[in-house]
């Protein structure tokens, strides 16, 4: 069974910047997957931010591109760490944000359908 394990998040003023990190491990037997980030706000649906391939090929929402960054580290023997970093955040990306991985995957789009697993969600709250 995938596990996808968050942590990072917290409350910053608007400008600052924060980090997500994101550990998945048991999914060696997936041939092609990718990890992405989405977040939600109350009554509203949940929204891609950025997303990653195998190959490293990335994808961000236009509203988060220049500001936030996608990485990753490992493999999917050792576990791979997915990384959000996000800088000069508005109130606007304030949310629950979510790690998700699909299993099968050969671009890494920005639509929870796509995605199997997910983690609890961390929250970001950005003051004005």
């Amino acid at each position: 069974q995938v596990q996808v394990v968050q942590s990072g998040g917290g409350s910053v003023q608007t400008g600052g910047s924060l980090r997500l990190s994101c550990v998945a491990s048991q999914f060696e037997r997936m041939r092609d997957y990718c990890f992405a980030w989405f977040r939600q706000t109350p009554g509203q649906e949940r929204e891609g931010v950025a997303s990653i391939d195998k190959r490293n090929r990335t994808n961000y929402l236009k509203l988060v591109q220049g500001r936030f960054t996608i990485s990753r580290d490992g493999d999917k023997k050792t576990g791979v760490t997915l990384y959000l970093q996000m800088d000069n955040l508005q109130p606007g990306d304030s949310g629950t944000y979510y790690c998700a991985v699909a299993g099968r995957c050969w671009t890494a789009r920005l639509i929870p359908g796509d995605y199997e697993f997910w983690g609890r969600g961390t929250q970001v709250t950005v003051a004005s």
